[in-house]
């Protein structure tokens, strides 16, 4: 009869940095995801480049008073600048054999119109910088409100189930068939001819609150969809039903014990979201129905520079990257969060 070799090896433990066991063991499951993260050089330049974009944009007000002297809603058709220390004007006569009509200055890659001007004779480096501002605020307080819309009806559907879910999971059913970009602008057509009034609170139609409310609600199906069913998982657990055999509450339950358990569904899904909504709200505001004039958001600057694209290409140029690199940050730091948080994530603590 043939001997059964047996192999016996000891287990390594995780590398810990040389902080002895106590480097991995006695951490908390947030502790250890946020060292995931922090070791996941790739999504830190993410996040670094996307926190660079916010401070830049929201320091428009001081680069248009205090750098460009320029106020960038206000049209300059007869303005001039300097530029090599000769004064020229904004707009200039047009190209051609002709000469006919007029084009604005292109980039001077000076302080006063570094980007050049549009077609209303405004510095675009001020607007794109105003526009971000407008762009940020909505994709992420859309994002937010969305998120926590989300997490209240996911709850009530996962944990309650029976009626109550069938009507919730119908109701998210009639938003998801639509296609997000129609539900959207249908709802924008509508409200901006005569706002949004819900009891006391009145939202006019020029307010960036409009659009971010409109984007909020034609996303929520696609984040509380999959709360419902990590809450229907996490229900069927075994510490779930020893809190109920103790007597707890059903806020309790859906409070203390089940939303810890399901919010990283939520923190995966924001950067991603935030990404999707800024991409929305640009859509919205280049046909017209997002941001209203007289503010700025990216996609009315693309709007504007349409009609100089062969002319003054920036216009449309620089609001375009801003948009690349927000949502490539965005992506890339969302997949960061997903490793950092996926218990078999590849990047181990110690590496």
């Amino acid at each position: 009869m043939a001997e059964i070799a047996t192999l016996e090896q000891p287990i390594e433990p995780l590398p810990d940095d040389g902080g002895g066991d106590g480097a991995v063991a006695g951490r908390s499951p947030w502790a250890l995801a946020g060292q995931r993260l922090l070791r996941n050089r790739t999504a830190m330049g993410a996040a670094i480049v996307f926190l660079l974009i916010v401070l830049v944009s929201f320091a428009a007000p001081l680069y248009a008073n205090h750098i460009a002297d320029t106020d960038p809603f206000k049209p300059n058709l007869n303005g001039t600048t300097t530029v090599d220390g000769k004064t020229v004007d904004v707009m200039q006569q047009g190209g051609g054999a002709l000469k006919l009509g007029v084009i604005p200055i292109g980039p001077t890659w000076r302080a006063h119109y570094f980007l050049g001007a549009d077609n209303q004779g405004r510095d675009v480096a001020a607007r794109v910088l105003y526009g971000g501002r407008s762009s940020l605020l909505i994709g992420i307080g859309s994002a937010v409100i969305c998120s926590l819309i989300a997490i209240v009806v996911g709850l009530i559907a996962g944990f309650f189930g029976g009626f109550a879910d069938s009507v919730i999971s119908r109701m998210l059913d009639v938003i998801w068939a639509f296609p997000v970009y129609l539900l959207a602008i249908s709802i924008a057509t509508v409200l901006l001819t005569q706002g949004l009034t819900i009891g006391p609170v009145a939202v006019s139609a020029s307010s960036l609150w409009l659009p971010t409310l409109i984007i909020a609600f034609v996303y929520v199906p696609y984040i509380a969809r999959p709360i419902r069913g990590a809450v229907l998982s996490v229900r069927e657990k075994e510490f779930i039903e020893a809190a109920i055999a103790q007597g707890a509450t059903s806020r309790r339950l859906m409070l203390n014990e089940i939303l810890p358990n399901v919010i990283s569904v939520v923190i995966v899904l924001l950067p991603l979201m935030i990404a999707t909504t800024i991409l929305t709200e640009a859509a919205l505001s280049y046909l017209s129905i997002g941001v209203q004039p007289p503010q700025a958001s990216w996609g009315t600057v693309i709007d504007d520079g349409q009609q100089l694209l062969y002319t003054r290409p920036w216009v449309a140029i620089a609001p375009g990257i801003m948009i690349v690199l927000t949502v490539l940050s965005l992506n890339v730091l969302g997949d960061g969060v997903r490793d950092a948080l996926d218990p078999r994530a590849k990047l181990r603590i110690g590496k």
